[in-house]
């Protein structure tokens, strides 16, 4: 690799001698500009063309060379072009100095020529070759994040699309995607600010059952037809069977799962969700019988979710519930059928759900009250 023939050089001195000598020696092969002062140096580094090597004599009057290296490196215009020290001083002490500055190399005077030619060759293409990696690491970080971005976008729409396989099977709507993912995301975002939850409840968390609570219900796609479009309450055997849904569906993810070489973080907080989402604090939920805090917490804000949305929407086998109804429902369950904490949360914030609820409702529901 060698050096671009037309890189810029800065050279910085106050003795004109020396600038008239080091620009002969070097403008035949490169673009050379001439500082006299540390302050117009410093403006000319700054500046169009931007140097792509500097030679700073240490010892000038007013701005010294290393106060001039010191606000280069603080300025993130000129931190990182290289500078190389030319002083009068032909000392390992000096050189040490300026070397562990952070200069790129060190030179003495009275400059030799040849050796100067070969320190700022060597200088350019070490620039170059950093300044081709940094590009490279560029590219490689931007194709990173747009394959990481078409992943999130095939996840989702595949979610999206199992979850309107369920939605079809029962006669529920893409809205009821968006309002309980929407309700899911708003629950988890304020439990987050207790203490209690903050360890569990971070951002990343609450992204991956964002995204994956519209799963919850992919289990139904295993129970008939009869029993999911009934008009009428079910009877023992009906509703024993409708309570399938919550296995079947976690079943199906961790079949699934078996087939990759590691877990999917959001896949598995979607099994969680569609075994759980049916628990009751108390203990008296399907399909495990889970109490309290055994549930996992992204269950326990599903649940208060899904039911929350189920009260406020038109089903097969009820009308919609208004918003004051289905909130004094949600209240009264508190600590029996749902976490308090969730439950508060939900109370607290109760406003806010009923926009969502209003917001994404079903066209062909009356607006909830």
């Amino acid at each position: 690799m060698i050096a671009p023939p037309q890189a810029t050089l800065l050279i910085v001195d106050d003795a004109a001698e020396n600038l008239a000598l080091l620009g002969d020696l070097l403008y035949p092969t490169y673009r050379v500009l001439a500082a006299n002062s540390g302050a117009r140096a410093l403006r000319m580094a700054s500046g169009t063309p931007r140097p792509d090597l500097i030679l700073l004599d240490v010892m000038m009057p007013q701005m010294g060379g290393y106060e001039v290296f010191e606000r280069l490196r603080a300025d993130p215009l000129t931190r990182d072009i290289p500078v190389i020290f030319l002083t009068a001083l032909d000392s390992p002490e000096a050189e040490l100095h300026g070397l562990t500055a952070g200069a790129a190399d060190y030179l003495t005077k009275p400059i030799r020529p040849n050796l100067v030619l070969a320190r700022v060759r060597t200088q350019l293409e070490v620039k170059l070759a950093r300044d081709w990696l940094k590009d490279q690491n560029a590219f490689l970080e931007a194709e990173i994040a747009r394959r990481m971005m078409e992943n999130e976008a095939t996840q989702a729409v595949a979610i999206r699309a199992l979850a309107h396989l369920a939605e079809t099977r029962d006669g529920e709507t893409g809205n009821h995607i968006r309002r309980t993912q929407a309700f899911v995301s708003l629950l988890a975002n304020r439990l987050r600010a207790d203490p209690r939850f903050a360890a569990t409840l971070d951002q990343g968390y609450i992204d991956l059952l964002t995204r994956s609570a519209p799963l919850h219900d992919i289990g139904k796609v295993g129970v008939p037809d009869a029993i999911l479009r009934k008009p009428g309450a079910l009877s023992a055997e009906e509703r024993r069977i409708m309570q399938t849904h919550a296995h079947i569906g976690a079943d199906a993810i961790a079949l699934a799962q078996q087939d990759l070489e590691r877990p999917l973080a959001f896949l598995t907080l979607a099994q969680e969700v569609a075994r759980w989402h049916h628990e009751r604090w108390d203990g008296r939920g399907y399909p495990d019988g889970l109490a309290g805090e055994a549930i996992p917490i992204c269950a326990r804000i599903m649940s208060l979710a899904d039911v929350f949305d189920a009260l406020v929407s038109p089903r097969v086998y009820k009308p919609a519930l208004s918003l004051a109804e289905a909130r004094a429902i949600i209240a009264a369950g508190r600590g029996t059928q749902f976490d308090p904490d969730v439950t508060d949360a939900f109370l607290a914030d109760f406003t806010a759900f009923a926009a969502i609820a209003e917001g994404h409702r079903d066209l062909a529901a009356a607006p909830p009250q």
